[in-house]
This record gives C-alpha cells, sequence and structure tokens, in this order.
C-alpha cells in the first residue's frame, strides 16, 4: 500500500494512493491524521486498510465521491507528523565516508532531528538568514510499525512498516561548530519527506533501490541502496538495544556520495534551486530553497 497524510478541501486527511487519486480513510474517523495513528491502531486496522485497498483496485467504490481526491490536487504532508522519534545515519555508505575524509565506521554513527524539521514532498525548504552552507543527503528512510526492544536481526523487517524518501537537509557551517552534528541538522523543514509511506510488502529488498538527487535538472547523487554499510535489518535491531521503537518512528538510513560540501568547488543550495530526490519504487521529493 501506499499510505498518505494531505490536506484537501481544507481538511487533513489519512489516505491511500491507488493511480492518481488519494482515497480517505477519515471520511469515516476524523480523528486520523497522521499515518502513524494508523499503524498504532494495529495489524487488524492495517489489514482492513489493505481490504479497502484490493477492492479499490479491482475496480469497486465501497467510499463516497467526497473520499476521493486527485493526487495532483492535494498538499502533501509528511507521512509521519509526529514521531517520537527520528533517528539519522551518517557516513553509512562507504564511498560518502571517504568523500567526507573521515574512516568507516565500525559501529553506527547517529544523531537526531526533531519533528519540527518534518516537511512535506513538494514544500519550500526555507534556508535560515544566518546559515551560509545548505546541502541536501538524499536518504532511504524506514518507517517502524510496531513497539519493540532488543529486536533479534533476523526478525527485524517484521518491525517494519515501510520505506520513504528523506531529504535529510543539512546546514554544514552549523553541523561541524561542535562534535554533535544535531546543530546543523534540525532547523525547521529541515527534513523533506514521503512522498508516501510505501508498505514493507511493497518493497521485495529495501537494499535493492536505486537512488538519485537533482539540483536544478543536474544530477549530483546516483547510488544504490545496496551501498549501505549496516542493513536495515542490522540497524532496526541496534537501536532496538538502545531504545525502545515505537510506530512511527523514523530511522534515516545515510546517504551516498555526491553532496554539495564534498564538490570542488563546494556546491551548496541557494535561492530558488529546486532539488528532486528519488527512490525507485518509492517516489521522488521535489523542494525548492526560499
Amino acid at each position: 500500500m501506499r499510505l498518505a497524510s494531505y490536506v484537501w478541501r481544507g481538511r487533513e486527511h489519512v489516505g491511500i494512493q491507488v493511480g492518481d487519486q488519494l482515497y480517505s480513510l477519515s471520511i469515516h474517523d476524523p480523528e486520523l491524521r497522521d499515518v502513524r495513528q494508523l499503524l498504532e491502531q494495529g495489524e487488524e486496522a492495517l489489514a482492513r486498510v489493505r481490504h479497502l485497498e484490493a477492492a479499490l483496485r479491482a475496480g469497486e467504490h465501497p467510499l463516497p465521491e467526497e473520499a476521493i481526491a486527485p493526487l495532483e490536487g492535494v498538499r502533501l504532508l509528511p507521512p509521519i507528523r509526529r514521531p517520537e522519534k527520528i533517528i539519522c545515519l551518517g557516513l553509512n555508505y562507504r564511498d560518502h565516508a571517504r568523500e567526507a575524509g573521515m574512516p568507516i565506521p565500525q559501529e553506527p554513527i547517529f544523531f537526531a532531528k526533531y519533528a519540527n524539521a518534518l516537511a512535506g514532498p513538494r514544500d519550500p525548504i526555507r534556508r535560515p538568514s544566518r546559515v551560509e552552507q545548505l546541502d541536501y543527503e538524499v536518504e532511504l528512510a524506514v518507517v517502524v510499525g510496531r513497539e519493540g526492544k532488543e529486536i533479534p536481526e533476523s526478525g527485524a523487517l517484521e518491525y517494519v512498516a515501510g520505506y520513504m524518501v528523506f531529504n535529510d537537509v543539512s546546514a554544514r557551517d552549523f553541523q561541524f561548530r561542535t562534535g554533535q552534528w544535531t546543530h546543523g541538522k534540525t532547523f525547521d523543514g529541515f527534513a523533506p519527506c514521503g512522498p508516501v509511506l510505501v508498505t514493507r510488502d511493497e518493497v521485495r529488498d529495501p537494499h535493492a533501490l536505486r537512488m538519485r538527487l537533482w539540483v536544478n535538472g543536474e544530477l549530483r547523487q546516483d547510488s544504490h541502496t545496496g551501498e549501505m554499510i549496516f542493513s536495515v535489518p542490522y540497524l532496526v535491531q541496534y537501536f532496538s538495544q538502545l531504545l525502545t521503537l515505537r510506530p512511527g518512528d523514523i530511522i534515516a538510513t545515510g546517504t551516498p556520495p555526491g553532496v554539495g560540501m564534498a564538490r570542488r568547488p563546494p556546491a551548496y543550495l541557494k535561492e530558488g534551486d529546486e532539488i528532486v530526490a528519488w527512490i525507485e519504487g518509492l517516489g521522488e521529493l521535489r523542494n525548492r530553497v526560499v
């Protein structure tokens, strides 16, 4: 399934994307405004949604007309709007570690973003007035589907709800002021994501996805999730040893080479630049710097 959070006719909805249309689940449950809330309802609720999606794909119409919106006519929101945690990996691609002049990590290096950083797949990226070195990072984001602690790696994917595209927007001049990268990572709107949550059953192998990023039509990043140092199951089990994972938690798995700070000369983002971040099977983010 492809699950979306969006605004349609002045109301917030959670819905299913089928083709170029969105079908609202919030018509009958107005309190449902975030895909995280759906995940928290558990597997039984998701099974009902899968049954509805199957009916829609078969040409049946079990929803009223007011539940149907054209994809291009809505404002897409971050699929997960109020996560308890946003865990971000640093240097999880060997080539990116090399281009950054840093050693290959022996253990996951991670930092936090907060919910204020989340932005929709078409929202503008607002450059703070004090930031001079604004950068991009296309990443595969993993969304946790159910609560887990000390999860074994062998069963870790069972705790994954699905995947989405994530742009770990970074202010490099703030990031490296101290030894803690969060300083340059969690400005408002510095985590565009989406365009939808693609559920785990739709992604045969999260380590077999091509990923690309363009700035103003110029290809800057072109890699493959198979190049990750630490795999999705490893990361889920690793973080579950440190803290309890809960539905809606986001794990951004790191970026491949090609970031602006590593180019010679560095190529940082400026006002008017359009960034398109794409991952095979998941869709694209299209955000402009303002």
